[in-house]
């Protein structure tokens, strides 16, 4: 029986990682689109999103399936229970990059300037942060889980320069203020997904040890 257990359990592991990778792929799209004004990707974070959200109704059948048919001890609860929670957090992460990817296609941004910098840096920490957070969660590393909590720092201070140059940059009669709100809203989902990532961490710590950490 507990054979049978472990082999469910790392089946769901893998359907985490699966899903995960998913979520990279989405912001990795929604960012080549917005840093190199190519609308080719926009269509296939639409696809992403909905594939991100089927898997997590898979995961969730599947804990709950290892929960009525399984006894699991209190550690092997808190990770199934973890899961249902951090799957929530990632189709949201599917979810925000879609509505992105939608900001993008319709806003039309050919030149970010001065903001190409943080926001390029912003999109990069992004898939980093969700990248580690599932990993730290596979991995059961607690140190990891950690630094990607602290590493949601970064994220805000990119997200205060791009606030500070367009708030700057509004001030301006040339600028085209439809295009700089645009601008803002896509650096605060980046930022959002940020938090979607530290949440899961937390929930990394929550399956490890019975603490969130906050």
């Amino acid at each position: 029986m507990r054979l049978e257990f472990d082999e469910q359990l790392t089946l769901l592991h893998r359907e985490m990682i699966a899903m995960g990778a998913l979520c990279e792929q989405a912001i990795a799209q929604s960012s080549r689109a917005l840093l190199d004004s190519d609308s080719g990707p926009l269509a296939e974070v639409a696809r992403l999103a909905e594939q991100i959200e089927h898997k997590e109704r898979e995961i969730e059948a599947h804990c709950l399936k290892l929960l009525m048919r399984q006894q699991p001890v209190a550690g092997d609860l808190r990770t199934i229970s973890s899961v249902l929670k951090m799957v929530t957090d990632m189709e949201r992460i599917g979810h925000q990059s879609a509505d992105m990817a939608e900001i993008i296609g319709l806003a039309n941004i050919a030149e970010l300037g001065a903001c190409r910098q943080p926001i390029a840096g912003m999109a990069a920490a992004a898939c980093k942060i969700v990248t580690e957070s599932i990993d730290a969660f596979v991995h059961k590393d607690i140190e990891l889980a950690k630094a990607v909590i602290e590493y949601d720092d970064v994220v805000d201070d990119y997200f205060d320069q791009v606030k500070g140059l367009l708030i700057e940059l509004f001030s301006r009669p040339e600028t085209n203020g439809e295009q700089t709100i645009d601008l803002l809203m896509i650096a605060k989902y980046f930022e959002r997904i940020a938090d979607h990532a530290v949440n899961i961490a937390q929930w990394v710590l929550f399956a490890c040890t019975g603490r969130k950490g906050d």
